[in-house]
Formats: structure tokens, sequence, C-alpha cells
């Protein structure tokens, strides 16, 4: 059976998307704190399926070779995500690699984890590259986080203490708002004022 039909058709399920350091994480915290829905995160998926012993961490290990595990204070010789992350952004073909192992692997595990919510009207799922990894037909709707680029080059410059070009480029490497705009159902605007996106959550969850 195809893993899609899992999926509970009258489950209303928010795909919450958005470039990074854009905000999600602060509008999902909201989310969390004042509505009582389950959320579920790619990105918390994502280091599930790398940790040793997995298929997906096995995999990577054979990719990358040993260069990849986290020495320092490590016994279990987790791999070092920023490492990794490091080599795929300097490199396209070890980046287009990595992610045709770990969406599939991501996407079935995002349908598993909402088949445990298949009693909840409603589920949050927050997916940074929810249109990059094609991840739409799992979602009734879509809602896009909008943030002006400057804003969230000078987040991300302050969250991963990295230089004005890194950002610059690791902003690049994802579709741009005004593409994803045109394929999301929702804006939550997190330009300046965060009454624009609460007052819209309010009114729609």
């Amino acid at each position: 059976m195809d893993i899609i039909h899992k999926l509970k058709n009258n489950q209303r399920r928010i795909g919450l998307t958005g470039g990074i350091a854009s905000g999600k994480t602060t509008i999902t915290n909201y989310i969390r704190k004042h509505k009582k829905i389950p959320i579920l995160d790619a990105d918390n998926l994502s280091r599930e399926l790398i940790k040793p012993n997995t298929y997906g961490y096995q995999k990577i290990l054979d990719y990358f070779g040993n260069q990849i595990i986290d020495n320092k204070n490590n016994s279990e010789k987790a791999i070092n995500r920023k490492l990794l992350r490091n080599i795929i952004f300097k490199n396209s073909e070890s980046k287009e690699w990595i992610e045709k192992l770990l969406h599939p692997l991501i996407k079935e595990k995002m349908i598993h984890e909402c088949s445990q919510f298949k009693n909840n009207q409603t589920i949050v799922m927050v997916i940074p590259l929810l249109f990059e990894a094609k991840f739409e037909d799992i979602c009734t709707e879509i809602w896009l986080v909008k943030c002006p680029r400057e804003l969230q080059q000078k987040r991300l410059i302050t969250r991963d203490k990295i230089s004005e070009k890194e950002a610059f480029e690791t902003i690049n490497l994802q579709l741009s708002f005004e593409q994803k705009n045109k394929l999301s159902d929702i804006i939550l605007d997190n330009s300046d004022d965060q009454n624009k996106w609460i007052n819209t959550i309010r009114e729609l969850l």
C-alpha cells in the first residue's frame, strides 16, 4: 500500500514552512503554548533518522566516511551535523545525494507520525524544505512564513555565527519567498509586528 493512503482524509494537516531564520520556531512555540494541537517537526525527525545504528546513519557513513563522525566527547560516534551541513553546502553533488536519501525517509516517518494522531482533527507539520522536498501531497493546506531577506540574513548571521556572505549563500540555496508564495494557502507575516501572524493564527486555529 502507498504510504500516502495511511493518512486520514478528513484530517486537517497544516504544513508550516518558510525560509531559514524566517521565524518558524517562534511561530511554532506560540502554537504549542496556546493551542492543543500536535506539532510534528521534520528537523527533529531528520535527527532521529541519522542516529547511530540507523539505516540513514550507516548510509551516510558509507558515503562520507569516518570524517563525518564527531569524535569530541562522543562515545556513541554520532554524526557531526554541523560538519555535514558545511560539506553539503560546498558540494552540490553531496547535497543532492543526501537529499535523495533523507527526504523520502523523513516523509515516510512524518506520515507514520500523522497516523499516530489520527483522532486529532488538526495537526501542524513544520517542514522547512516543504516545496523543495515535495511534501505538498501530505498537507491539506500550506502556511508560509513571510520575512524580509535583510531581516532573515541578519537573524541567520546572529544565530549561526556565520559571515554575511555565508548567510546570503545559504538563503539562496532555498526557493525564494516569491516562488513559495505562489504555492501557499496562508501567509504568516513575520516582517516586523508579530501581532500580524498572531492574529492570523487566532482566526484560523
